[in-house]
């Protein structure tokens, strides 16, 4: 315990209660002839720090059609063709109307997903408010065999806080559909702006991923460009 207080040498007429909202620290009120000050107490209590379980959603989405019209091009620089950026605006609005709009974004930083997110912030504006980090590696893990899913668990665990509730992840094929079935213990298949929707529940996303394990996250449905919601 430690304590961080200003208490002049005079006699203390009163002394008010005061708890603060986290729980694991109490303020005192000291009323000293005409004078207020703030005694500070910390305090660690495990039993009034404890976190609720909630409901925390996963977006998983697949960049939308990517152009081969310049072959020149590396591939991690293709843009979008022009049904890829018309499926980007489609999406965001049919995501928006489900109700599911993330709080934080993790993309790839590959052109291609680069600019289906900048498509789906100016048509919905609700995406700007999104926290946004453009992560390399999603872009080369999701060539590799079996290991998309757990490198996704470990990033957004390194970059979310426990008050996010909905965070979409942003990325490519084959990693990308074998993340969601993994996690949903369902047969996925993700085509270009495809979004797989999934929940678990947990006080924080380290403790969500823990519960629900590979197979226990709920599949909400596939969103997609063309078809009804």
């Amino acid at each position: 315990m430690s304590a961080a207080a200003l208490i002049p040498v005079t006699n203390t007429a009163l002394r008010l209660p005061y708890a603060s909202t986290t729980g694991a620290r109490r303020k005192t009120l000291v009323s000293i002839r005409n004078s207020l000050v703030i005694e500070t107490t910390e305090e660690q209590d495990s039993a009034e720090v404890l976190q609720e379980s909630v409901s925390r959603r996963l977006i998983l989405l697949r960049h939308a059609r990517s152009s081969w019209e310049n072959r020149s091009l590396r591939d991690h620089d293709r843009p979008l063709s022009k049904s890829g950026r018309a499926d980007a605006v489609k999406l965001s609005k049919k995501l928006e109307q489900l109700g599911w709009i993330p709080e934080l974004i993790l993309s790839s930083d590959a052109q291609r997903t680069r600019e289906t997110l900048k498509i789906m912030q100016e048509q919905v504006r609700a995406f700007l408010d999104a926290e946004v980090h453009f992560i390399s590696s999603f872009y080369s893990v999701a060539a590799m065999d079996g290991q998309t899913a757990e490198h996704l668990q470990q990033a957004i665990c390194q970059y979310s806080r426990d008050e996010i509730l909905t965070i979409m992840c942003m990325g490519h094929n084959k990693g990308w559909e074998e993340a969601a079935s993994m996690f949903s213990g369902a047969s996925i298949e993700l085509k270009t702006c495809n979004a797989a929707l999934l929940e678990a529940t947990g006080s924080s996303w380290e403790e969500a991923f823990s519960l629900a394990g590979f197979g226990g996250w709920k599949l909400h449905g596939i969103v997609k460009p063309d078809t009804d919601i």
